[in-house]
């Protein structure tokens, strides 16, 4: 029933608002100007007060439409980020064969892009043929793709409080992901002592040197990049360095930041220790001509928790049959990433994630197979008609 010519269009006019993660203005008007144009009334539509309490200069807050449901069933929620990467930047989408992809050398967009454009190609097509649906809340959140802020300051009660979450943020779309991994943010801030490179270097203590010697013991422990110990196994990565002032002073300060990921809380917590230990070591390794060591202080921020589906749980068997309905074989993964499904699960919001048809994620190469972008709004489709089923 989906009208794929004016669902390529909606995938098109969305990959060409730019919103990068904290402009996501311009998305907000565009959302709210086609799900008006699909039949949506004005008092369904809103934003919530997420960029104020966020307080890191955001926009505006997440996006929220709550639909009234045509039949007596538990509400269900679709979501898809609003923001792009920076490489998004001057993103114009053209199609090219069976993809569409960006004119210029930048990224496409389509993470998250196309999961947005399906949502709104499933609304107007039950709006338009005033098919059957549950209660539905569409949540388009801000700040996914630095943090998963908007989801993470989301308030349920105005989501209208929905029994089950379907997220969009994926590859093909028979991709059911029912699992994430937990991650943590660190910053080590490493204070030296300065003094002139050229005329007392003994008397200072380097910050850089300190800070060079701690990530080379982190790697040679076995603690950097992919990390498996046994059956464990998780991943590191040093994201910035910041310090220094000039080439002939001893630096006295520098800050990095970076991130720790793994299924196993146990075994994250694990991989963070060894890198506040291998700093702590490496400041205390390195004095000046007086005894005296650096210093460091050492914080983390817990980004996002694992989670873990049971084949049994509404939303899964749900998105299941949806796609055995278009004719796909439901793949099942546990992904190696973060997602909006981690805080809403974290929160008792069980979700599922579903593919969109975007690939090469990042990268100057992303493109969104156009077969797979209008299979998804048919798995949507299916999923709204599964929910208003009798269970």
């Amino acid at each position: 029933m989906t009208n794929q010519d004016r669902a390529l269009t909606h995938l098109l006019d969305l990959l060409s608002v730019e919103g990068l993660t904290g402009q996501e203005a311009k998305v907000v008007e565009a959302l709210s100007q086609k799900l008006l144009a699909a039949g949506c009334k004005p008092a369904w539509i809103t934003t919530d007060d997420a960029h104020k309490r966020l307080g890191e200069g955001f926009e505006t807050g997440n996006l929220i439409v709550k639909l009234p449901g045509t039949v007596k069933a538990p509400r269900i929620m679709f979501s898809a980020h609003m923001d792009t990467v920076p490489l998004c930047k001057g993103a114009v989408p053209m199609v090219k064969g069976n993809r569409v992809v960006s004119k210029t050398k930048t990224g496409l967009g389509g993470d998250d892009r196309s999961g947005c454009a399906a949502i709104v190609t499933m609304v107007e097509t039950i709006l338009e043929n005033n098919l059957p649906h549950p209660p539905m809340t569409l949540l388009f959140p801000i700040g996914e793709e630095n943090g998963l802020h908007g989801s993470r300051m989301v308030r349920f009660a105005d989501l209208g409080h929905p029994a089950m979450g379907f997220n969009l943020d994926g590859q093909e779309p028979n991709e059911l992901v029912i699992g994430a991994m937990s991650a943590v943010r660190w910053e080590a801030t490493i204070t030296g002592i300065s003094s002139h490179a050229g005329l007392e270097p003994h008397k200072g203590i380097s910050a850089g040197l300190i800070a060079s010697k701690a990530m080379a013991l982190v790697a040679e422990k076995g603690y950097f990049g992919k990390i498996t110990k046994g059956n464990r196994a998780g991943t590191s990565n040093l994201g910035t360095i910041n310090g220094g002032q000039a080439s002939n002073q001893v630096m006295d300060q520098c800050i990095l930041m970076g991130e720790c990921r793994s299924h196993s809380p146990a075994f994250l917590e694990q991989i963070v220790n060894v890198y506040k230990t291998c700093f702590e070591q490496a400041a205390q390794s390195v004095t000046n001509d007086k005894g005296k060591c650096g210093k460091v202080k050492f914080a983390t921020l817990s980004d996002y928790r694992a989670f873990r589906l049971k084949k049994s749980e509404p939303c899964v068997r749900i998105a299941g049959q949806a796609v055995e309905a278009v004719g796909l074989k439901p793949n099942p993964v546990i992904m190696d990433a973060g997602l909006d499904a981690n805080n809403f699960n974290e929160k008792g919001l069980p979700t599922i994630t579903l593919g969109s048809g975007s690939h090469n994620f990042h990268q100057v190469a992303e493109y969104v197979d156009i077969k797979e972008y209008l299979t998804a709004c048919d798995v949507l489709l299916n999923i709204a008609k599964l929910a208003a089923e009798p269970s």
